[in-house]
């Protein structure tokens, strides 16, 4: 491609929720914007998590020059271990958001040495053709940033995830005069949050959630455990500080919980006074109406810390009758079901479970609602527009939101899919091509353990149908069977099973028997005959195809 134009590449994160990534290319130079990941839809059987397919940053390698990290959730973050696997690049993010990464690199064992380049808000760095200023955002996360990124053709604003909180709890407001200045001087492009763009009004400062805390400490007798998302430091700020102006003690529990925390405090980011702390072993012990815990596992995860403590399983805690249990969270879509029983298994217990909408609230969204998406369109009044971070419609509807400023300078706006590309130059911008793009389904969290469509595809085949395990003793010297058929079904019912599986052994000894001695010694000969008749054996009386295996011993 000529130096005269950019290519701007969603490779995630733009008609779907979370796995964000995104590439900037003028000339021979590229760029990335974040490299989350994204949990697995129900099919994905076993699967841990998904990362975007890196094909067409692993085919420009020699292009790559960085990665920048507006945040540090994880579908920001989540998939940078597997980044620099295959692209070992410099990597910019804040010192707190470059802790996360390297927490979570020491957990995948990544051995290799990671060039990471720790920047703050106003600072300006330079890659290749591309100059690079981090804007300071207000988000559910502390140290979010965003990007204005000058490049030969103009300048691109890249505003990560973000609210307008005009109150935030650190006092960190929002730094919109940047913004506005950039505005002033032209943007070639806005690529903006479009997370909650179908909510109207404004998102609720993080400070909103103190009064109905407040009133939670007020009125609870017995233990307080609360649950909230880890990376949530305002919000962990907010429930220590009231626990020792109530005079309670802190158990911090969780590994997300612990490891997040610590990372926190050695940065000055949260601020724990001493001798509120105390160890999660010593909480059974201490005063009832003297103790809060903060604990992992808002979402229901079946091995979080408070997944474990409502069905009685954790070494230290235990839910009591009269404890007051308070999910500080949003119900992210999909994990509905695990929340809500673990829930009932609280409420059994005989805790108070508070969730859910509440007023005031106990939870606010850290993404930006309709007014907070207008406003920083109006400051940036790009001449191209582009929604970012969210599913389609939700796209959409920000690029709606945007109409109006057709007015003052928006030339056009593009809702892109992952994949497209859209393509800037002097004469204008327009979608241009596809490349490469997919998901990566990564199992058991090991850097190289990528499950591939095989595997998700036998997955679903045995959840769905079950398999039949057929057990066959040959002799290797003569071919001779030794022993009757042997069949197992797992996973496979009937009515009449167990009538089904006598009658698949008289197939299988019959195909057996049909067979030659020179076949019966070749094993893979023999494997798919019987296969292939039992198959069609059982497809023909039951119209199922459970995942049928024949295992041959030798004698």
């Amino acid at each position: 491609m000529t130096d005269t134009k950019i290519q701007v590449i969603p490779l995630g994160g733009v008609g779907e929720f979370g796995m964000n990534m995104m590439a900037l290319r003028y000339g021979d130079d590229i760029i990335v914007i974040d490299s989350g990941m994204m949990f697995p839809e129900a099919e994905l059987l076993g699967v841990d998590f998904v990362t975007p397919d890196l094909t067409y940053l692993i085919e420009n390698r020699q292009h790559v020059r960085a990665l920048f990290l507006t945040h540090g959730h994880e579908d920001h973050i989540g998939s940078v271990a597997f980044f620099l696997a295959e692209l070992n690049v410099p990597v910019y993010g804040t010192a707190f958001t470059l802790a996360l990464v390297e927490r979570r690199m020491d957990e995948y064992e990544f051995e290799e040495d990671v060039d990471f380049k720790i920047v703050k808000p106003k600072q300006k760095v330079t890659v290749g053709p591309f100059q690079v200023e981090f804007i300071h955002v207000t988000h559910s996360i502390v140290s979010a940033l965003a990007l204005a990124i000058t490049t030969p053709l103009g300048v691109i604003i890249h505003t990560g995830d973000f609210k307008v909180d005009p109150t935030p709890t650190d006092n960190e407001l929002f730094d919109l005069h940047t913004l506005a200045a950039y505005g002033q001087r032209g943007v070639l492009l806005l690529m903006s949050d479009s997370t909650n763009s179908d909510r109207p009004g404004y998102s609720e400062s993080e400070r909103a959630v103190r009064p109905r805390m407040e009133d939670v400490f007020n009125r609870a007798e017995r233990r307080l455990f609360i649950s909230s998302f880890s990376s949530s430091i305002h919000r962990l700020q907010q429930i220590i500080d009231l626990s020792h102006e109530f005079g309670r003690k802190v158990a911090i529990v969780g590994r997300s919980m612990g490891n997040v925390t610590e990372i926190a405090h050695n940065l000055g980011l949260l601020s724990i006074p001493d001798g509120v702390l105390i160890r999660p072993q010593d909480v059974m012990n201490a005063p009832a109406n003297k103790v809060t815990v903060m604990i992992a596992g808002t979402q229901g995860e079946p091995m979080s810390a408070l997944s474990r403590v409502a069905v009685n399983s954790h070494k230290h805690l235990s839910v009591e009758i009269g404890d007051t249990v308070v999910l500080s969270s949003r119900i992210i879509p999909g994990n509905e079901k695990n929340i809500f029983r673990m829930i009932d298994h609280l409420s059994r217990r005989g805790a108070d479970v508070l969730y859910g909408t509440m007023n005031p609230p106990i939870h606010v969204s850290g993404h930006g609602s309709v007014e907070e998406l207008r406003l920083v369109l109006n400051l940036v009044r790009p001449k191209y527009f582009m929604p970012v971070h969210g599913e389609y419609r939700q796209l959409a509807k920000h690029a709606r939101l945007a109409e109006h400023l057709r007015e003052s300078g928006l030339e056009e706006s593009f809702v892109l899919e992952t994949g497209d590309v859209l393509e800037i130059d002097s004469r204008g911008a327009r979608k241009n091509g596809r490349v490469t793009v997919g998901r990566v389904c990564i199992d058991s969290g090991v850097v190289d353990e990528v499950v591939g469509d095989m595997v998700i595809r036998d997955r679903r085949h045995l959840a769905e149908d079950g398999i039949v395990l057929i057990i066959i003793a040959i002799n290797k010297l003569t071919g001779r069977v030794e022993a009757p058929p042997e069949v197992v079904a797992r996973g496979f019912a009937s009515d009449d099973a167990s009538e089904l599986m006598k009658n698949a052994k008289q197939v299988v000894a019959k195909t057996l028997e049909g067979s030659s001695n020179e076949e019966r010694m070749d094993w893979g000969v023999m494997k798919e005959k019987v296969r292939a008749d039992v198959k069609r054996y059982i497809s023909k009386h039951t119209q199922r195809r459970p995942l049928i295996m024949p295992v041959i011993l030798e004698i």
